[in-house]
């Protein structure tokens, strides 16, 4: 039985259903920073994030009787900034999957030093910045994001599996990098 979400902001989402500027304005308002930060982390591109911020609240006010109050708008609102940010790296030629099999990834990878290392959040963010655009995008989606494998997958369209790989590899290659700026400020 599906129920519906009640909504922090629910007069304002009725109020945005009735095309209301103010609103829309209001909506815009309290979830824009959110919405950017979501599309910056997947296209890693302040501009081009810029824009699908902006086009994807276009999207939410067009489309907004779609939004039926069986998630958070929130939740909502982010499903349409990842569409159209993935859309956007598909356009670009920037984003391609190949599936890929493995039978013994672990659920939960372990890493001993992995707990160890205390690192700030924006070193971690130009870490993953610097990431392939599949790797990143997988782990922006599973840690940053909230998604699990397998909405990864659907998003993504590609197998629960090779969501699980790319994670795993994207997951080691971030601990990777940060590791080795770790060593480079030790040296230097």
């Amino acid at each position: 039985m599906d129920t519906l979400v009640k909504h922090i902001h629910q007069e304002l989402i009725e109020a945005c259903q009735k095309r209301e500027p103010r609103a829309q304005f209001e909506i815009y308002r309290l979830y824009y920073k959110t919405m950017y930060n979501t599309s910056l982390r997947i296209v890693n591109h302040s501009a081009e994030a810029e824009d699908i911020m902006q086009e994807s609240f276009l999207d939410a006010f067009q489309n907004i009787e779609d939004f039926k109050g069986k998630s958070s708008f929130g939740t909502w609102l982010k499903r349409i900034v990842v569409n159209n940010s993935l859309d956007a790296l598909k356009k670009n030629s920037a984003l391609s999957f190949v599936e890929e099999y493995d039978h013994d990834i672990p659920e939960e990878p372990v890493d001993d030093y992995a707990d160890d290392i205390d690192y700030q959040v924006e070193e971690i963010r130009q870490a993953i910045s610097r990431m392939p655009n599949d790797a990143r995008v997988v782990l922006s989606l599973y840690l940053l994001e909230g998604y699990d494998h397998e909405e990864i997958s659907h998003i993504l369209n590609i197998s629960n599996s090779t969501s699980r790989i790319k994670y795993f590899r994207a997951r080691r290659k971030l601990l990777e990098i940060l590791q080795q700026e770790r060593i480079r400020k030790f040296i230097l």
